[in-house]
Parts: structure tokens; C-alpha cells; sequence
């Protein structure tokens, strides 16, 4: 209920321990009445009560939270994507001439560390759940920047190619975990547009600054070191030592975390309880795992990062020499890709704010669809020549608003999936598509044949923007294909609210801004608790209290 800014104060909910029904029932899992690893209601049941969500009490422990979680996160995704990229840096400082890579092998660099992620997901899935968080991403963080170290030592295919499967198997739980965490701790109106400007300042930055460092790292003369072993070595040993950081500072859930008071826990799993996805449990339910599979919704995620991933992985590898091939030198080169961070960015953010406004995020992805669209039919059909330098430049930084589309994907799929171990599997299965998509040829059917964009192309690398091309297109039709049958899982729940004695319409909490608690409301409030599905872990699909948003 809105109430005056006069009027607006905390209530709390007071649960008392021999009152059985004001606490939220376990649908019996775990040891006697407690769900197993269920450290949410562990704490409210020490604490005595539970704290009610207001205005003023939100906005502290959410700016205590940010502030200590987003820094780490900022790091973890820029030194990703900045390591990933450190292959299409070197491809300017001439690894492909001096480590004698031919025909595919180059192609087969910048996509061998997907294929290694989409192998190792089953793992990565169940780790997920099993794993505190702070120590899988910190080991994970070390060992990564361990294996890019090596890549110094490495002189031809074979060497890099190793070094590059072993990046993969330890980055590929990064983003999942990442994810999960940003979208879990905060509502679904609010959840995407957090996950949007971590990505989307990482994305930017590590356009920007990733091309400046490694313009300067180019300049240095070693006799030992090449210019692209020093690219290597340099990002290598940063990532070592960031891994520390993440340790010491990193907490494993915000119930556990140090910094944050017993109330401000409290008010933590109520942010939680909202989105009515569940609540943190290291549990692994197999009956999770086979609705995951089983749910339509996984399949469209997964077709839906497939398709973005075709595009994402040839211009994330071949971007720099694309450029390249417009008649720059190699510094050249370097300068001018650090505006393609800069679109980026405000593509990144402003489908972020529009999504938040319009409180849909898939009419967004189809509208940022569409300047990518306009980016390659530019570059498939203007010449490629000195006179026509300015023009592709715009076509190829038209095409970068394509980065805001891969988080905005992953924010609509936690945002529509409910229950701990399901969540888990279905980021899993839309990272395979990711993997696959990077690198399609890897598919046992090998339907998109080889790589689409090759070294042999250049410099017009045709075959991979047609691809790019038809990717878009066919993300619009997946769009409005899975709001259509989300809009038909809405009406499948009305139908069982009815038959269940409750509302057809309910209000979809989580997408509502938080206001003031009356004192009638606060009467009712434990009652409801006990009849909330939200503490049960229940997956979208069991929990009829669940909207799908669009």
C-alpha cells in the first residue's frame, strides 16, 4: 500500500518459536521439519522474527551489499573477458606469423576455450550448488590466470591450444556463478539492470582499457619476450593476484557475510523471498535437474544464446582484424577498437533502463537486434577500400550494441526460473549454448559445418557476416516465441489458483516498488507467511504463485 513519506516506518514480523504456523512450511525436505543447508530459515528461526521490507531499509542493505559485491564482480568480469580477448590482441602483434598457425588453427584458439566451458557444465552445474562461493571463485580466478601465464611459454598450435582448453575448464563457472548471484539479490525489476551494469561497465572497459594496455604493452622491446608473450604474461599475473582478493574479501552468501548485521541478513532473505524462486539451499534435487530439462522454457534460453553466441564469438576473436583489414597498421588497429567498448556501454546500459521502465525485457532484445542487422549489411556491402574507411568503421561500432543482448538473455531466463537446483541447471544448459555457439562446429552434427569465420577469408570474412546476419534475424522470431508461450504459463497458473481456492490475478511482488507496510498489513503478514510458497523451493513450474514476466 502507498503511504506518505511521513507515514513510512519498519514493522517486524514477530515469529514465535512455539507457534508452528508462523513459520513458512519445508515441503518436508531435509532432516525433520528443516530443509537441508537451508541457512535462511536457520537465521530467522534464531533471530525470532523476520524483517518487513521499506523504502529506507531496502536502499541501506542493498548499497551495503552493492558496495562490497560489485567491485569484485566488476574485477572478475573485466579480467574475463579481458583474458579471453588477449588471443585477438595477439593476433595484431603478430602471433599468427610467429607461432606459424595456418588454415583453421587460429580459429580453432579463440574457440577452443568454449568447447572446454561446454564439456566441463555438467561439473560446473553441480559444483555450483555444493561450492561455497567465495572459495570456487577465487581457486577458479587462480588457476585461470595460471594457465594464461603459460601461454607465454607457448610456441606453436599445439602449446597454445592446450593452454587455451585449460582457460576454458577454469573460466567456466565464472559467469554462472556471477549471475546467479547478482540476480538472486535483488528483485526481477531491479535484478537485470544490476547484472546489465556490471556487464555492461566490464564490456566497456575492457574495450577500452584492454585495447589501450595492450597498445602500450606492444610498444615495449624485449629481447626475450614478444609482444604478444608480454599481452600474456602481464594479464596472466594480474589474474593470480585478483584471485586473492576475492578470497579475502568475497563472501560466500550474503547470510553468512560479515559485514552485513543480523537484521540487514534478515532483510537479505526477504529480498530473496519476494521473487518467490526459492531460497539458498546447498541441496541437489534430481527432480529439479529433469524438470530443467524437460521445461520448454530451458530449450528457448538455449536457442536464444546460441544464436547470439554464432555472431558474439566470430567478431569477439576476429574483431580486431577485421578492423585491421580496413588498410590500418597494427596500432592503429588497437586505437581504433576502443570505441567499439564505448557503444558497448551505453547499448549495454540503455537497454538496461529500458527494460527497467518498460518492465519487459523481451521487446528489448528484439529492438537491440536490430542495429547489429543494419552493422553487417554495411560491411557485407561497402567496399573495402581507403575511400571507404569511415563508413565500415561505423558499420563495425553499429554492430557492437550486439554485448547488451547476452545479459539481457540471461536476466529473462533467472528471472523466469524458480528453485535452487533448478536455477543451476538451467544457467548450465544456457552456457552450453553459449559454448556451442562460440564455436558451432564442434556440434557432433557438425550442421554449421567449419568455422565460420577463418583466416583465409580476410578481408571481407563474408561467409562469417552473413552468418552474423541471419543470427539476429532468427533471435527476433525466438523473442516473440517465448513470450508467447510464457503468456500461456501464466494462464495454466490462473487456472490453478482457481482450482485451488486462491485469486486468478495475484500482484507480481517483485516487480513492484517497495513501499511503506500499513498497520493492517502487518496483522496479516504471518498468516501469509506460512501459506508463502516462496520458502519451499519449489521451481516456477510447481509454485502456482509464480508470474512469468516478458
Amino acid at each position: 500500500m502507498s503511504q506518505s513519506k511521513g507515514q513510512q516506518e519498519e514493522f517486524v514480523e514477530t515469529i514465535e518459536a512455539e507457534q508452528p504456523r508462523t513459520m513458512p512450511p519445508n515441503n518436508g525436505a531435509g532432516r525433520g521439519n528443516k530443509p537441508k543447508g537451508d541457512h535462511a530459515l536457520q537465521l530467522i528461526e534464531e533471530a525470532g522474527h523476520s524483517n518487513i521490507l521499506t523504502p529506507e531499509n531496502n536502499a541501506k542493505v542493498l548499497r551495503k551489499i552493492d558496495l562490497r559485491l560489485l567491485p569484485i564482480l566488476l574485477g572478475i568480469y573485466f579480467l574475463q573477458q579481458l583474458d579471453k580477448s588477449t588471443i585477438s590482441y595477439a593476433s595484431v602483434f603478430g602471433i599468427v606469423e610467429k607461432a606459424n598457425l595456418h588454415g583453421q588453427q587460429y580459429s580453432w584458439l579463440g574457440g577452443s576455450i568454449y568447447l572446454a566451458q561446454l564439456v566441463f557444465q555438467p561439473l560446473v552445474a553441480y559444483l555450483l550448488v555444493k561450492v561455497p562461493l567465495a572459495k570456487f571463485l577465487a581457486a577458479s580466478c587462480l588457476l585461470w590466470g595460471i594457465a594464461l601465464t603459460c601461454m607465454t611459454a607457448a610456441t606453436n598450435f599445439g602449446e597454445l591450444l592446450a593452454c587455451r582448453l585449460f582457460l576454458g575448464i577454469f573460466e567456466a563457472g565464472i559467469a554462472c556463478k556471477a549471475k546467479l548471484l547478482v540476480c538472486d539479490e535483488r528483485s526481477r525489476e531491479y535484478g537485470g539492470f544490476s547484472l546489465y551494469r556490471s556487464l555492461g561497465t566490464c564490456v566497456d572497459a575492457q574495450g577500452k582499457f584492454g585495447s589501450l594496455i595492450a597498445f602500450g604493452l606492444g610498444h615495449i622491446k624485449s629481447s626475450i619476450f614478444a609482444p604478444y608473450q608480454i599481452i600474456f604474461l602481464f594479464f596472466g599475473l594480474v589474474t593470480v593476484g585478483f584471485s586473492a582478493v576475492i578470497l579475502i574479501f568475497m563472501p560466500d552468501s550474503p547470510v553468512s557475510a560479515k559485514f552485513l548485521g543480523e537484521e540487514d541478513k534478515l532483510l537479505s532473505i526477504e529480498r530473496q523471498r519476494m521473487n518467490q524462486q526459492g531460497v539458498e539451499s546447498h541441496e541437489w534435487k534430481w527432480e529439479h535437474t529433469k524438470e530443467a530439462f524437460l521445461d520448454p522454457k530451458s530449450w528457448f534460453w538455449f536457442a536464444l544464446m546460441f544464436s547470439i553466441s554464432v555472431p558474439s564469438g566470430g567478431i569477439t576473436t576476429f574483431g580486431p582484424l577485421i578492423i585491421k583489414s580496413f588498410g590500418l597498421s597494427e596500432y592503429d588497429t588497437m586505437l581504433f577498437n576502443i570505441p567499439f567498448g564505448a557503444v558497448q556501454l551505453v547499448a549495454t546500459m540503455g537497454g538496461a533502463w529500458l527494460a527497467t521502465v518498460w518492465k519487459m525485457k523481451g521487446p528489448v532484445l528484439a529492438l537491440l537486434c536490430l542495429p547489429p542487422i543494419a552493422g553487417c549489411v554495411m560491411l557485407l556491402e561497402i567496399a573495402h577500400d581507403n575511400a571507404h574507411k569511415g563508413p565500415l568503421l561505423a558499420g563495425y561500432y553499429i554492430i557492437s550494441v550486439y554485448p547488451a543482448i547476452t545479459p539481457l538473455i540471461y536476466s529473462w531466463s533467472a528471472a523466469n526460473t524458480a528453485g535452487e537446483t533448478k536455477k543451476k541447471v538451467t544457467t548450465a544448459i544456457l552456457y552450453v549454448g553459449q559454448c556451442a555457439g562460440f564455436r558451432p562446429d564442434i556440434l557432433p552434427t557438425q550442421v554449421l559445418g567449419p568455422n565460420l569465420y577463418t583466416t583465409n577469408e580476410a578481408p571481407l570474412y563474408r561467409r562469417g557476416l552473413l552468418s552474423n546476419l541471419a543470427m539476429f534475424c532468427v533471435l527476433i522470431g525466438l523473442t516473440g516465441a517465448n513470450i508467447a508461450y510464457m503468456y500461456f504459463l501464466n494462464k495454466k497458473h490462473e487456472k490453478k489458483r482457481v482450482a485451488l481456492g486462491k485469486d486468478a490475478k495475484i500482484v507480481d511482488q517483485s516487480m513492484q516498488t517497495i513501499q511503506a507496510v500499513s498497520d493492517d498489513a502487518k496483522e496479516d503478514l504471518p498468516q501469509q507467511a506460512a501459506d508463502d510458497n516462496s520458502w519451499k523451493d519449489l521451481t516456477d513450474v510447481q509454485n502456482e504463485d509464480f508470474v512469468y514476466v516478458f
